[in-house]
C-alpha cells in the first residue's frame, strides 16, 4: 500500500545532485585497486557516476568477482569516502525550500543505502526518507510509494525514473550528463545546479495550470 503523500513531496538523487561524491569515490577506488592488486582508472570512473557500482566494477574485474569486490568496496567506503565528500552547491537550500513550502523530501539513489545515510548525516542534510539501491526506472517504485510529484537528478537515468513514476523531472547539469542530453532524455526542466532550485520551485508552484506536486 502506498504511503499517504503530503501536499508537496520532492525526491532527490544523491551522487552529483546533493553531494559531490567524486573525491570520496576516487579515493575509495584507489584504495580498492591497492587492496586487490587490480588497476582501476579512478579518474575515469568518477566521470561516469550514477549507475550501480557493479556497472563500474565490471570494467575492471571479471564478472564472477564483481559481487565480492562490491562487498569489499562497500565495507571500505565509510572510512575513506564519507569525510572526503562535500555537499553540492545549493543542496541544503534546496531541501530547505521544500520544507519552507510545507512539503517533505526524500532521497532515492543507486548508492548502497547505509552509505547514502552516512553521507547525509555527515553533511547535516536530513531528508524525511532515504531509499537506496535503486537505479533509473527502478526509482519509480519508491517515488510512487511516497507520492513524490517531482524528482531531481543529474543523470538521464534519473529522468527515466521520474518519467516512469509520472513525476515532474527536474534535471541539474552537475553530473556526467550535459544539459542537452538531459533535455533529450525528457527532462521537464534543466537547471545549472541546485542553487536555482528554490527559485524554480516557487515559480512552478505558482504557475497557472502547473501539474500537482503530489
Amino acid at each position: 500500500m502506498a504511503r499517504m503523500a503530503s501536499s508537496l513531496t520532492v525526491g532527490f538523487d544523491l551522487d552529483m545532485t546533493l553531494i559531490d561524491s567524486r573525491p570520496g569515490i576516487r579515493a575509495c577506488y584507489l584504495a580498492l585497486a591497492e587492496r586487490t592488486g587490480t588497476f582501476i582508472d579512478a579518474d575515469l570512473a568518477v566521470t561516469r557516476l550514477g549507475p550501480p557500482l557493479a556497472e563500474e566494477l565490471i570494467h575492471w574485474f571479471p564478472a564472477e568477482e564483481v559481487p565480492a569486490v562490491a562487498d569489499l568496496y562497500r565495507e571500505m567506503y565509510p572510512s575513506i569516502a564519507i569525510a572526503a565528500t562535500p555537499a553540492m552547491a545549493g543542496a541544503r537550500e534546496a531541501i530547505d525550500a521544500v520544507r519552507a513550502a510545507g512539503g517533505r523530501t526524500m532521497v532515492v539513489t543507486a548508492k548502497y543505502e547505509p552509505n547514502a545515510k552516512l553521507h547525509l548525516a555527515h553533511l547535516g542534510i536530513e531528508p524525511d526518507v532515504v531509499v537506496g539501491d535503486l537505479w533509473a526506472e527502478q526509482k519509480a517504485a519508491a517515488l510512487r510509494e511516497y507520492g513524490a510529484g517531482v524528482y531531481v537528478g543529474d543523470h538521464v537515468g534519473d529522468v527515466r525514473g521520474a518519467r516512469a513514476a509520472g513525476a515532474f523531472s527536474v534535471a541539474v547539469a552537475t553530473g556526467p550528463c550535459p544539459a542537452d542530453e538531459l533535455r533529450a532524455a525528457g527532462a521537464d526542466v534543466v537547471l545549472a545546479d541546485l542553487s536555482a532550485f528554490p527559485g524554480w520551485l516557487g515559480g512552478y508552484r505558482e504557475a497557472p495550470g502547473a501539474a500537482p506536486l503530489a
